[in-house]
């Protein structure tokens, strides 16, 4: 599933082919996606400018002159930049069509994605108002998630994990920062301490930029908006590495079933 990283390193990807271009149609193949494409999307978008591209969380904002649209790539989706003459594959449901040629794209196998419209702040939709802060920014930190944490008795991973907490923290990402933090992915949250909150948020903001700056994951769907993967893999440490030795410690990797989802950690490192 594209995570935060993916996203951020799609809009990276678009924003120059995009920014200030007028759109003159929007083609539908297949309006049903995990909310259906709104039909004013198609009525409403041609003859206005993308002025930019945002992110917010996992959702994707191309704000134009008269609304936003927003889009959500789901759990297998992409979105491509492509020549206007390039023939849709099976799975491209959504094409946005600029005028200088240049066509978006959306590729989502599985049809979890979302293309929607919205003439509001688009910060209040219903899919985004409840957002936690972004993790990358300022105002996240230890002592925010110190003080959101007492009391709960949720394992810390599912805590940081929630999008109410902190958003674009996957099940990727919050393996990898639990191990550079050295916290056991099962830990009640509210029995963190202060420092090892400082100590987490430092490593989840450090995991989300190296993911960035090698352009996200590749594990089985992600492509990005070119169509080349992303190649943080090479790096994780513990995710999807059960049995292998910790890069730390030489110890073995164990895997866990935490909140439905695979948890990857080393019991020596992560206390």
């Amino acid at each position: 599933m594209p995570e935060l990283p993916e996203v951020e390193t799609t809009r990276r990807g678009i924003e120059p082919h995009v920014v200030d271009q007028r759109i003159v149609e929007v083609t539908v193949r297949e309006k049903r996606l995990r909310y259906p494409v709104p039909a004013r999307l198609v009525k409403e978008l041609p003859g206005q400018a993308i002025r930019a591209v945002m992110r917010r969380g996992k959702y994707l904002l191309m704000r134009c002159d008269k609304g936003t649209v927003i889009v959500h790539l789901g759990m297998s989706g992409s979105l491509l930049v492509v020549r206007v003459t390039s023939p849709p594959a099976q799975h491209d449901h959504v094409d946005i069509v600029l005028r200088n040629g240049t066509c978006l794209r959306l590729h989502d196998p599985r049809r979890f994605g979302a293309v929607l419209w919205t003439t509001r702040d688009p910060l209040r939709h219903r899919l985004l108002k409840h957002l936690g802060p972004e993790p990358l920014a300022m105002a996240f930190d230890g002592n925010y998630l110190f003080a959101r944490s007492r009391g709960r008795q949720v394992a810390i991973k599912q805590f940081i994990m929630d999008s109410r907490i902190v958003v674009g923290v996957g099940n990727i990402y919050a393996n990898e920062a639990l191990f550079l933090a050295g916290i056991r992915p099962s830990h009640a949250a509210g029995r963190v301490s202060l420092t090892r909150y400082a100590r987490l948020a430092q490593a989840i903001k450090e995991v989300l930029g190296e993911a960035i700056n090698q352009g996200g994951t590749t594990l089985r769907d992600f492509f990005n908006s070119e169509g080349s993967p992303g190649y943080f893999r090479q790096h994780l440490c513990v995710y999807e590495r059960a049995g292998a030795p910790c890069r730390n410690c030489g110890s073995e990797i164990f895997e866990a079933r935490l909140g439905q989802r695979s948890t990857y950690y080393c019991r020596r490192c992560q206390r």
